[in-house]
């Protein structure tokens, strides 16, 4: 089955009503509102392909169709229009950072407020942090049938451990013999300075336990990330109660509880794959209270030296590309500000 052009614009005006309304969108909601030259009967085939293929779902028996991960992460990828923020909004973000700003907290505590304010999200961002910190030891130990413990110690003697799941139960003397092989390839390497070689070299490493590379790569950018000392500043967290995805109260209660824990905190802004601009959807980011939600992230630099990030948190049917535009405009601010206070504590 393809996924042809009529599909795609089918496709597109369900992802484009439903971030608008939050309803679910029928056939004839489409046939009435975009012009595409198509019955409803059409249109309905087209919708039952589309859930076929897994674009799309239908929450209830009787309701329209809604956006499934898969179709926003197509929408994202393929299908989303730019979006130019208007001079009133540049204006708006540019006043923020070019207030008299010395103190780069201020700045941050200030920015997220502002990013919070114009899109209705929630906003988290990090302070700039060093770039660098290197791997001094990585240790693997036997913990019971099917948990390995992962300790991971950082130059600056920072330590985290990590529990690590496991199929079967490799022997005790393998365990260790994978932790010192892995302890040579990583040993003095920053989380930048991981590369695809070395993780090619890691993945021959583990040969039957492969599936530990993930997990591994992903403990070991946690533990720079906290050895880092990450400051943040969240601002909009009451906004999630503005969406009807978010009426039920457990639910609700569950991503403020994962907003005020710092470690989750890292984890979810640390899912990168190597893009200065990343977007999570759904059930792609690793915080489990958080599957509902989507999560944009953008980096922002200081020199070669530091970086931080900011993150923007909303509904799976958050107005994407409004959120691009916001994080590009404001790394963009935040960067020349960050060079001038630079260059005045320099002076």
């Amino acid at each position: 089955m393809s996924l042809n052009d009529r599909k795609i614009k089918i496709l597109q005006a369900i992802i484009n009503d439903y971030i608008a309304t939050a309803e679910p969108v029928g056939s004839r909601t489409i046939a009435k509102k975009y012009s595409l030259g198509i019955s409803s009967a059409t249109i309905r085939n087209e919708m039952s392909d589309l859930e076929e293929m897994g674009f799309i779902i239908q929450p209830h028996a009787s309701s329209g169709r809604i956006p499934s991960d898969l179709g926003y992460r197509l929408y994202v990828d393929c299908l989303m229009q730019k979006k130019e923020l208007d001079k009133e909004e540049q204006l708006f973000l540019q006043n923020i950072v070019s207030k008299n700003i010395s103190q780069i907290d201020y700045l941050m505590e200030e920015t997220a407020k502002a990013i919070s304010a114009l899109t209705n999200y929630t906003t988290i961002i990090t302070e700039p942090i060093p770039i660098g910190t290197k791997l001094k030891q990585i240790r693997l130990l036997p913990l019971d049938q099917d948990s390995i413990l992962l300790v991971i110690a950082t130059d600056g003697n920072y330590s985290k451990n990590h529990m690590l799941k496991v199929n079967y139960p490799p022997s005790e003397d393998r365990i260790f013999e994978i932790g010192k092989r892995i302890n040579r390839i990583l040993q003095g390497h920053s989380w930048e300075n991981i590369t695809e070689n070395i993780i090619s070299l890691l993945r021959n490493e583990l040969q039957e336990f492969s599936f530990l590379l993930e997990p591994l790569l992903l403990a070991v950018e946690q533990t720079i990330r906290s050895a880092e000392n990450v400051q943040f500043h969240l601002s909009g967290a009451k906004n999630i109660l503005a969406f009807p995805e978010f009426s039920d109260v457990q639910k609700a209660k569950s991503i403020f509880q994962a907003l005020e824990e710092k470690d989750l905190l890292v984890n979810l802004l640390s899912e990168r794959s190597g893009s200065d601009l990343q977007i999570l959807i759904g059930n792609e980011n690793s915080v489990q209270s958080m599957k509902d939600c989507s999560v944009i992230t953008a980096t922002y630099k200081l020199g070669n030296n530091a970086q931080g990030t900011i993150g923007i948190l909303g509904p799976t049917r958050m107005d994407y590309s409004q959120v691009i535009s916001v994080l590009n405009e404001m790394v963009q601010n935040i960067e020349t500000v960050l060079k001038n206070i630079d260059q005045k504590n320099d002076s």
